[in-house]
């Protein structure tokens, strides 16, 4: 394995033969000094390095929910155990997103450029920045950088209410792909907790049915389900309650009750411990 990151991602010389630098647009031959590699074109990031796992978001009579851990991860290492990737704008709007961090960072500026902007011109009150805006700025931010070759390796989910005071979910990935649902999920819950939610809310018309104990106690099971079968995620997350006509309700360094792998006990057949 070639260790030098500038190699990274390409055959072995001894296997393939030597690399031809001519590809990247630099005519030089063997390998190449640092004027050289001022040469090349410009590169754009090709994979995340540190990143967050999945956002789970769910709709219920009269407001949303939302749910993220803190985890950021370096490859298989839980590096950093204090990300919020649950960011407010506004007073009734709230951003949850996964994938790589310094590309969160970056969103949370924008969203903190835009939320200044519309609070300096629409200081008379007569527009609120709502959650159907900050989805529609974000789905032309993400296309947009995918239309340079340089994505916002994210995925985003939006949550708040329209200007009918109505729930409004929505999401919007890196390739600028938007759709709304009832209930949403990324990363690794897209696979394991929107199964699950949608036993709760089988049709995106059904969540009027839904009262906000039950809500809350399905989205608590799914961080639950993903702390034991999501390897990048955490048992500690945040969660966000927006309810119509009320501040946000944001609740830090939530555990699920129960966590516990006092189960394993009772495994048998592996190891030491034989049937």
């Amino acid at each position: 394995m070639e260790h030098d990151p500038f190699k990274w991602g390409r055959p072995r010389n001894d296997v393939y033969g030597p690399y031809s630098y001519e590809i990247a647009g630099a005519k030089v031959k063997g390998e190449p000094s640092a004027s050289d590699i001022e040469k090349f074109p410009s590169m754009h990031t090709q994979r995340p390095i540190i990143t967050g796992t999945s956002v789970l978001a769910v709709k219920f009579n009269g407001g949303v929910i939302m749910a993220a851990d803190n985890v950021g991860a370096y490859g298989s290492l839980l590096r950093f155990s204090n990300i919020e990737r649950i960011i407010k704008v506004g007073d009734e709007t709230v951003v949850g997103i996964s994938g790589d961090i310094s590309d969160m960072q970056y969103i949370e500026r924008l969203l903190e450029e835009l939320e200044t902007e519309e609070d300096i011109y629409d200081s008379d009150g007569g527009h609120k920045l709502r959650a159907p805006h900050v989805h529609e700025y974000l789905s032309q931010v993400m296309y947009n950088r995918r239309s340079k070759m340089n994505p916002l390796w994210n995925a985003i989910v939006v949550a708040g209410f329209d200007d009918t005071k109505e729930p409004f979910l929505r999401y919007v990935d890196l390739l600028g792909v938007a759709y709304g649902s009832s209930a949403i999920a990324t990363g690794f819950g897209s696979y394991l907790a929107v199964p699950l939610l949608r036993n709760l809310v089988p049709y995106d018309a059904d969540y009027p049915k839904v009262s906000e104990e039950e809500a809350r106690e399905t989205i608590v099971n799914c961080m639950k389900v993903l702390y034991y079968r999501d390897a990048r995620s955490s048992e500690k997350f945040s969660l966000v309650t927006l309810r119509k006509d009320q501040p946000l309700a944001f609740e830090k360094n939530v555990k699920c009750e129960g966590q516990s792998w006092q189960f394993a006990k009772n495994i048998c057949g592996y190891g030491s411990k034989q049937l």
